[in-house]
């Protein structure tokens, strides 16, 4: 019998690449709330023709990071407070069944998150903050993944995505970059300890003070 060839590796289309290259401008606030998005001057920056471009405004028009308007275009979304204690309320919600449904870790996952910790402190030196994003999002979903409630980590991470901006605008301030570290180093020891109620309570609190950090600076008119 003929070996099975394996599958050829997906290669990342034009669209997805131009949503990718959007979402660094908006980390970078190359494009800040606000912002209108020109389809023609956003092709020639990033190097693709029109169409692709517009599929990704579409897609993250769809996500509630963009707003469009027929005949006008798209916008980069305005942030307000009441949207952000929405996103934030339903992140709770699904967070803490996931955090209640973990097994007791192993020692080599707990090595693992705390590698990824050590790689968000990394950032937070450099003031990275694309890197920050990036490297804090992998060490929570690291964490949400081994709960084996997969479709509601789909939910999570839709949820992630449309409050991406509001954790730039946190990420720029440099206490709150320099917390975030501290307070995952309090979540592996409850997770290495397998205190589960534990890691919900230091969540909520992680959660809650982001918040509360940016409906202060939500109400700053250099917002």
């Amino acid at each position: 019998m003929a070996a099975i060839e394996p599958a050829p590796p997906q290669r990342t289309t034009t669209v997805e690449r131009a949503i990718s290259e959007i979402r660094a401008l908006l980390r970078s606030r190359q494009l800040v709330p606000g912002q209108q998005v020109r389809q023609e001057a956003l092709a020639g920056r990033l190097g693709v023709s029109r169409i692709p471009v517009r599929e990704a405004l579409k897609a993250l028009a769809a996500e509630g990071i963009l707003d469009h308007e027929p005949n006008v275009g798209y916008t980069v979304a305005r942030l307000n407070a009441a949207e952000l204690a929405q996103i934030y309320l339903m992140r709770r919600a699904l967070e803490t069944e996931v955090l209640r449904a973990l097994p007791r870790l192993t020692s080599l996952q707990v090595k693992e998150l705390a590698a990824l910790n050590d790689a968000i402190g990394e950032a937070v030196e450099r003031a990275d903050v694309a890197e920050i994003l990036a490297t804090n999002q992998a060490f929570h979903f690291a964490v949400f993944g081994l709960s084996g409630l997969d479709l509601v980590v789909a939910e999570i991470e839709k949820l992630w995505r449309r409050s991406e901006p509001y954790r730039t605008l946190h990420l720029y301030d440099s206490d709150g970059r320099k917390r975030i570290v501290r307070e995952h180093r309090r979540m592996i020891t409850a997770l290495r300890q397998g205190d589960h109620e534990q890691v919900v309570a230091l969540m909520d609190a992680h959660r809650d003070l982001t918040v509360s950090d940016l409906h202060a600076a939500l109400a700053s008119p250099s917002s």
